[in-house]
């Protein structure tokens, strides 16, 4: 299992559109893939009601987990557009 911490850098935390990009990146992966804040339940991170039931603001640290094939690039990449201005985004 490959698994990276980030802090969210939108500056709304994941409200619905910034979760909407995050879930259709995480289910795109084809492999399971779980967000968790702090020491919290990790949940599907391919779940937009999952997402935004965790309450994440601009600031947060997360731990996204992935597991199976290229898992280590998974977490990269989505760590990558977690730490992101995802409102900034045209995604």
């Amino acid at each position: 299992m490959a698994e990276r911490t980030v802090t969210i850098g939108t500056s709304t935390g994941l409200h619905s559109r910034p979760a909407s990009v995050f879930v259709s990146a995480a289910a795109k992966t084809g492999i399971p893939v779980t967000i968790a804040v702090g020491d919290g339940a990790p949940v599907n991170a391919a779940s937009i009601l999952s997402i935004l039931g965790l309450g994440v603001k601009f600031g947060d640290s997360v731990t996204v987990a992935a597991e199976g094939a290229q898992a280590d690039e998974v977490v990269a990449a989505l760590g990558d557009l977690l730490a992101s201005d995802l409102d900034a985004t045209d995604s």
